[in-house]
């Protein structure tokens, strides 16, 4: 069997979700998805001519072969490995369907027949609709009666109003009742900003406000429920300290990246002060890019995003040094139901797997993408795993076309 063509689509959910499909002269087709990126479509039609011809079933050298000739032979992070990643993930469902076995048998058989999810519940609304560099965009699949005030993910929320204890408990509640035993809310958001919005710094009132956000949350559901904050890299090591002390009463599943994501000091200084687990990875890269956080400790939940952290088998090494040293796993995931299975498969078949993110429950589309799986794909806040060969889906293509993104190839 021989790789025969690559090729992309775009649709825009949430995010832009990016689809590798990577053909064969053997008839059978595989099914990645990368991590969004600026150029990504563009990057990932650049490597076809490096699988033309190539074995897909030789996974790990492709990806040696991939690697060595975007990186100098040398890096070991950048926006290159949301590309291979998909790819990689391609690779390992020809692999399957090849030898008629799903991908977590070929990760070494499953510890469990369904993974856990938790729903991101953002702010306590829906996500903006974003663009590769973070632009908000109305999209395609919002009702036309609904209003939608544009704004930019990265910029300041000191003009907007604050966010409303009311509105976190709400939304809590509503995914309680879908059957979800864990959630993750944001702490940046308007109402918790400082006087200043560069210099990561913290007011009373800003901490205040993230106390009642989130006593909102526990007032709603309980304690029955796990509930994980997310700090998205904004605030100072001082400052969040007195965040997470705050917080501690509420019995935290996690408290996610608190501090730039570069420096591992930071990180330690927090974890060395406050007692609600530290969770990081997401934009982190290979294994070199989590070796000397689970070695030291510096984290207590590990999350790389299979979408960009180099594929199924760096994820797997992640999995297995993060298990020596105890750390369990939570991935990162802000995928279509494509990389949210590729994502299952994983998280199956390592020990000690915490549980999955779910990033999309006010996509209207997101279950209708993949065909050949029991909808809804996420039920009891579970995706039950099927003993289906390589990933166990294929795209709905008429679906996936109908919010294509415009002005990118689809599948040519």
């Amino acid at each position: 069997m021989k790789i025969s063509g690559l090729k992309t689509a775009v649709v825009e959910g949430n995010f832009d979700w990016t689809f590798v499909r990577i053909e064969t002269d053997g008839g059978i087709c595989g099914l990645g998805e990368c991590f969004f990126a600026p150029g990504l479509t563009a990057m990932l039609r650049s490597l076809e001519p490096l699988l033309i011809g190539e074995d897909p079933r030789d996974v790990n050298r492709l990806f040696r072969k991939l690697q060595l000739a975007t990186s100098g032979a040398g890096s070991v992070a950048g926006i290159i490995y949301n590309a291979i990643s998909g790819i990689d993930a391609a690779l390992w469902d020809i692999l399957g369907q090849s030898l008629g076995v799903p991908i977590y048998r070929l990760l070494g058989g499953r510890y469990r027949d369904s993974v856990r999810i938790y729903a991101d519940c953002h702010g306590g609304e829906a996500l903006e609709s974003l663009d590769g560099v973070l632009r908000s965009r109305r999209p395609s699949w919002l009702p036309d009666n609904e209003a939608h005030a544009a704004k930019d993910y990265y910029a300041s929320h000191e003009e907007d109003p604050a966010e409303l204890p009311e509105k976190y408990g709400k939304r809590a509640l509503a995914m309680k009742k879908l059957g979800f035993t864990a959630l993750k809310f944001d702490l940046d958001v308007p109402g918790t900003e400082g006087f200043d919005p560069y210099n990561r710094c913290l007011t009373n009132r800003s901490v205040d406000h993230m106390v009642a956000l989130i006593g909102a949350v526990r007032d709603a559901v309980g304690y029955e429920i796990d509930v994980a904050v997310d700090c998205h890299w904004r605030y100072s090591v001082s400052d969040i300290i007195k965040v997470a002390h705050a917080l501690e009463p509420f019995r935290l599943l996690w408290l996610e990246d608190p501090v730039p994501p570069e420096s591992v000091e930071a990180l330690s200084a927090v974890t060395s002060k406050v007692r609600i687990p530290i969770a990081t990875g997401e934009n982190l890269f290979l294994f070199q890019g989590f070796q000397e956080i689970l070695r030291t400790h510096v984290v207590g939940i590990a999350t790389p995003d299979l979408q960009k952290v180099g594929g199924l088998s760096i994820a797997m090494q992640i999995a297995q040094f993060a298990d020596i040293n105890t750390i369990p796993i939570a991935p990162h995931n802000i995928s279509s139901p494509v990389g949210t299975l590729t994502s299952a498969h994983f998280c199956a078949a390592i020990p000690n797997f915490l549980v999955l993110e779910f990033h999309a429950s006010d996509v209207p589309f997101w279950n209708d993408l993949v065909d050949g799986i029991p909808k809804p794909i996420i039920q009891n806040g579970m995706i039950q795993l099927l003993d289906k060969p390589g990933l166990g889906v294929t795209l709905n293509e008429e679906v996936a076309r109908k919010y294509a993104r415009k002005g990118e190839p689809f599948f040519e």
